[in-house]
């Protein structure tokens, strides 16, 4: 097994905006990557499970909410960590767009 590829996104929303925002976006983001599909996500109060299958592999992590930072863990299988820094600047960008558009009010 694998160590986990962990991003942490920051942001000035504070928790429940945070979350809000991810579940009304996530599905629409991962639509926007034509060779992934979320096969689960389960939320448990201010975290996020998940499995989702790129290039036939299933990979599994999960979305922790914080008041002014978003911190997602996933294993990837081995055939998918070719790809982890691909993954990790993916995750990253469409993470922030998805918490700072629209917060500069």
């Amino acid at each position: 097994m694998s160590a986990p590829l962990v991003v942490s996104i920051p942001h000035r929303l504070g928790r429940e905006e945070a979350a809000r925002r991810l579940k009304s976006g996530l599905g629409r983001a991962a639509a926007s990557i034509p060779v992934m599909q979320v096969e689960e996500e389960r939320w448990e109060g201010d975290r996020m499970n998940f499995r989702i299958r790129a290039l036939g592999q299933v990979a599994a992590g999960q979305v922790d909410v914080g008041e002014d930072q978003v911190r997602v863990e996933v294993t990837l299988p081995w055939l998918l960590q070719r790809f982890a820094e691909l993954a990790q600047t993916t995750i990253r960008k469409r993470g922030q767009l998805l918490l700072t558009k629209g917060d500069e009010k």
